[in-house]
């Protein structure tokens, strides 16, 4: 069955636009409150967390009514990482966790996420039945059995302890100097205060929210400013966060960028030297660089990909008992110490291999060598469906056959987004280029 509300990571979109109104985050927040308070009692707790969005104070009232409008007693944690609520859902002993944020988007979207009572993000199977609820309405409960609201002040504080806990106490980062870029989001606070309170020497990029400008020229989507401030600063390494602060970019002294793929790699190799990489495997998604792959069987290990999405990435690692994964993005995972993709930890674990080998930012942040890669979006109108175009199936089939043992191409929607996603990997740069344009021109001459 196709879930109508529900995308790749919780229900997204324009606020005030269909799905994400005020009206809607009221109807799921009842939907979903009374899919976890299922058996009456008045224990049933639930914790709230949100980035720096204006339309964030909106929907934390709207979610905050259908969720005690069903009996669920709420937590309202203010601005937090994504993460922080995976953390609190568990040590709050609540039966669900929320966060309002359209992640990496830009200020005027918004979205829901929401995490189970083991800290992870909800199955399909829970989705589908949240989505019939929705749909079909809840009974609200008993004027005596309305649930209560109160507001959490030390969240950050206890994610910040989390997120020091995950190195080890004798590999401090004084003389570190780290330009952090927060995005204008939800770890504009936590992320430095953090790495100061590690001994880090730390300059801040995108620490000034205003409710407009999460991940406007900044972030880990738009990383030119951070580059700029690590050259200008002479810092040894920059971290850029995206508006939840769940991904991560690294940037080493010389100003490059590497992606979630060359940090996946790094600590994979790191992890399994050590005896810490479980499964002799790495996650990832389709979208991981063929590089990687060849790069992690080099060193003995397996790549194991799975669907777009990092919920499917830790759906594969709790599975097969694997402990490290994550998506090029920047997402990494590791299930040893959060429950979902952590920026902030991630960009700790880079420092520490800094720390530990003596090495430079740049001699760690480009382990491998990766296979040219081209991705372009083509944006689709609503109803429109552009994949099951005969004109698009056919540019697609041409492009695969073209590309038969020379590379790989994939198709797909946005789960996030109403993008098709056109992306292929081929070491012939001309080939390259001329099968991703092949195809987006076809989807654009469909939408047209």
């Amino acid at each position: 069955m196709t879930r109508k509300f529900f995308g790749t990571d919780g229900v997204r979109g324009t606020a005030n636009t269909y799905p994400m109104t005020a009206e809607m985050a009221l109807r799921i927040g009842a939907a979903v409150g009374r899919y976890f308070r299922n058996d009456g009692t008045n224990q049933h707790r639930v914790v709230i967390g949100k980035d720096t969005r204006l339309s964030g104070y909106m929907f934390e009232n709207a979610l905050t009514a259908g969720l005690t409008s069903t009996g669920m007693n709420v937590f309202l944690l203010g601005p937090v990482p994504t993460p922080a609520v995976g953390l609190l859902t568990t040590s709050m002993r609540a039966d669900l966790g929320v966060m309002i944020s359209a992640s990496h988007n830009p200020a005027q979207d918004n979205g829901i996420k929401f995490f189970g009572p083991d800290g992870f993000k909800l199955s399909d199977e829970a989705e589908l039945e949240i989505e019939k609820l929705i749909e079909s309405g809840v009974e609200s409960a008993q004027a005596d059995n309305i649930g209560r609201a109160t507001r959490i002040d030390d969240g950050r504080f206890r994610y910040i302890e989390r997120v020091k806990g995950s190195l080890p106490r004798d590999l401090p980062l004084r003389g570190v100097k780290v330009v952090v870029d927060c995005a204008n989001g939800a770890a504009y606070r936590a992320a430095p205060e953090a790495l100061w309170e590690l001994g880090a020497e730390v300059i801040t990029v995108g620490v000034s929210p205003n409710g407009l400008n999460i991940n406007e020229n900044c972030g880990s989507t738009s990383t030119r400013t951070a580059c700029e401030t690590v050259v200008a600063h002479g810092a040894d390494v920059g971290i850029c966060l995206d508006g939840d602060a769940d991904r991560v970019m690294i940037i080493d002294e010389t100003g490059h960028v590497a992606d979630g793929d060359q940090i996946m790699g790094l600590l994979a190799s790191r992890w399994a030297k050590s005896g810490q990489l479980k499964g002799g495997a790495l996650v990832a998604t389709v979208m991981s660089n063929l590089g990687l792959e060849r790069f992690l069987e080099g060193e003995g290990l397996r790549l194991e990909r799975t669907a777009v999405g990092d919920r499917y990435v830790v759906e594969a690692m709790r599975k097969g008992g694997y402990n490290l994964g994550g998506e090029q993005s920047g997402h990494i995972v590791m299930t040893d110490h959060a429950t979902t993709g952590d920026g902030l930890m991630a960009g700790l674990q880079f420092l520490a291999a800094m720390v530990e080998s003596g090495k430079k930012a740049s001699e760690l942040a480009n382990v491998f060598e990766t296979v040219p890669q081209m991705l372009k979006n083509v944006r689709y109108g609503e109803g429109q469906a552009p994949l099951d175009s005969p004109s698009v199936m056919q540019a697609i089939a041409d492009a695969e056959a073209a590309l038969v043992g020379k590379g790989r191409l994939l198709i797909r929607k946005s789960g996030t987004e109403p993008l098709i996603r056109v992306m292929a990997e081929c070491e012939d740069a001309q080939l390259l280029e001329r099968t991703v344009d092949s195809v987006v021109d076809a989807v654009k001459a469909a939408v047209a």
